[in-house]
């Protein structure tokens, strides 16, 4: 089984702290669209053989799609590939997009998954982010959605400067007021290269704490976990049956096909990218040509992408699988490397599986750089 990928490059305004490929302007957005259907089409010899049990529309912001630009897609995937009877179908959504109208016509759509993008239900750290709504359209989108969709997901950023444990706890109750099966939380990072990036080196911004986001980490998991919800991965929450399909499909190793500007694809052996331009992407989807770049990926490349998967999620690094898949000599290495950690309670061993303790939970990617094998085949 895999998973395909759209990237739908638009967004109404920049993020401060985003470094994902978008644009502000939408002028070549229908230009854009029938290039997302040209790569569908030039796409599906090489995934013919695949069953497609995952759709996920990211970006940017593809709520600022209308249905029947988002139908146009999808009867496209329908047409080329081979879709499961009942797909994961997800669409990422701002707030501010989610009206009556149109939340109405998604629910008459293919779609059958929200992520909406809360961040935050304090209007101070939606200004400080320059999210494009406000806190009472957080509130008001989800209160919505829930009359239309069971499967809904909403994300939320902790370790925002000035951001209190107690308004960090209160965001977190708001959100379980709207009874929603599925929470994705992510630490606030600085990427190189973002306004968020310049206003620190500025000092018109304080540096972030990472104290403070692992105070506030802690808080979240001991909620969520106390109001039924599974830490199945290190940023995603989620009650039984309404884990991401999609997401934990790309921990999991399964194959996916980015579709889009930036869209990244994986066949198991090689991993594939897009360019990140749109005009760039359009000329060459036009002249038949798919915009992407290629890397093969060694058996270190493997197994130290499943290794850092693996930590992050609850089903952890398998003994079994390291040597069915790596061979013996990466799971001495891997016994090795695990030591420190074991001896530290920062790592646990469970019926031959490596898992993150409580203590190691937000550690987990540094643990795992730990654990990487070094030299390349």
């Amino acid at each position: 089984m895999a998973g395909i990928y759209i990237h739908i490059p638009f967004c109404k305004q920049a993020c401060h702290y985003c470094d994902f490929h978008f644009s502000t302007s939408v002028k070549n957005k229908t230009q854009l669209i029938h290039a997302l259907l040209g790569e569908i089409q030039l796409r599906k010899s090489s995934w013919q053989d695949e069953a497609i049990e995952t759709i996920y529309f990211g970006g940017g912001t593809p709520s600022v799609l209308t249905i029947a630009e988002l139908n146009l897609i999808l009867d496209a995937v329908y047409h080329h590939f081979r879709v499961i009877e009942k797909p994961e179908i997800t669409l990422e959504a701002n707030p501010d997009d989610l009206l009556p109208d149109y939340l109405l016509l998604l629910a008459q759509s293919r779609i059958t998954r929200l992520s909406i993008g809360i961040q935050s239900f304090f209007d101070a750290d939606l200004q400080l982010m320059n999210r494009a709504h406000n806190a009472e359209q957080a509130k008001q989108s989800l209160a919505l959605a829930t009359t239309y969709f069971d499967n809904i997901s909403l994300d939320l950023i902790y370790g925002i400067p000035a951001l209190s444990d107690e308004k960090w706890r209160q965001n977190i109750e708001m959100a379980l007021s709207f009874g929603v099966p599925h929470i994705s939380a992510y630490a606030l990072t600085v990427e190189p290269k973002t306004a968020l990036h310049q206003f620190i080196q500025n000092k018109q911004m304080p540096a972030l704490d990472e104290s403070q986001a692992e105070a506030h980490f802690k808080l979240m998991v001991e909620l969520l976990e106390a109001n039924g919800f599974v830490h199945y991965e290190l940023s995603n929450f989620g009650k039984q049956g309404y884990f991401s399909r999609n997401n934990s499909s790309y921990w999991l190793g399964k194959k996916y096909l980015g579709i889009g500007p930036s869209a990244h694809s994986f066949d198991g052996q090689t991993r594939s990218w897009n360019v990140s331009n749109n005009a760039k992407y359009i000329k060459s989807i036009q002249s038949q040509v798919l915009p992407s770049e290629t890397e093969i990926l060694s058996i270190t490349d493997r197994y130290n992408e499943y290794v850092m998967t693996g930590l992050r999620t609850i089903w952890g690094v398998s003994f079994a699988h390291i040597e069915s898949q790596f061979g013996l000599a990466y799971l001495e290495y891997l016994h090795i490397q695990i030591q420190p950690h074991l001896h530290s309670g920062l790592l646990k061993v469970e019926h031959n599986i490596v898992t993150t303790t409580p203590k190691g939970k937000f550690l987990c990617d540094g643990i795992s750089a730990d654990l990487f094998m070094i030299h390349q085949d």
